[in-house]
């Protein structure tokens, strides 16, 4: 509920032996960093935040609200890791508007560049970890090849 009042597990409604509440209100931050994540979410249909929340001992208060994000991405990041519960809430058209308007002002579409293999091969560059500057009865680094041929002393 965009600029709700703050709000501790407030009843709204009962009806039918299901009750509503108003559980807590929550800042919305929106970051730079995370214009892309918007624009991804602001595809979805229909756009939506997600609300991040946390098992609580409390009878009165069953769940402990956490975070509000419109990123997909870091909800994704919450879901996957199985300690919080991530619920997915549709935005009101004025609040799409002004995460819209967010993630164009700050969203730079990077250019693809596909990487190239270097030409060098990787193998003959080091043969084991060992130091052959330093004299040594054994060397548990030091590749056994070496020694045989006489390469290292």
């Amino acid at each position: 509920m965009p600029a709700a009042r703050s709000a501790d597990w407030q009843l709204l409604r009962e009806e039918d032996g299901a009750s509503e509440f108003h559980a807590a209100t929550l800042p919305l931050e929106l970051h730079r960093a995370d214009a892309e994540a918007y624009m991804h979410g602001l595809t979805a249909e229909p756009p939506c935040v997600y609300v991040v929340m946390r098992e609580s001992d409390d009878a009165d208060r069953p769940l402990e609200m956490t975070l509000v994000t419109a990123s997909p991405y870091e909800a994704q990041d919450y879901a996957d890791s199985g300690e919080e519960l991530v619920e997915k809430v549709p935005m009101p058209s004025g609040l799409v508007a002004w995460v819209r308007e967010f993630a164009l002002a700050h969203f730079k579409e990077e250019e693809f560049k596909k990487r190239r293999r270097d030409k060098r091969t990787v193998g003959e560059a080091e043969d084991g970890i060992g130091d052959p500057r330093i004299a040594q009865l054994t060397d548990v680094y030091r590749s056994p090849a070496l020694v045989k041929k006489g390469r290292l002393q």
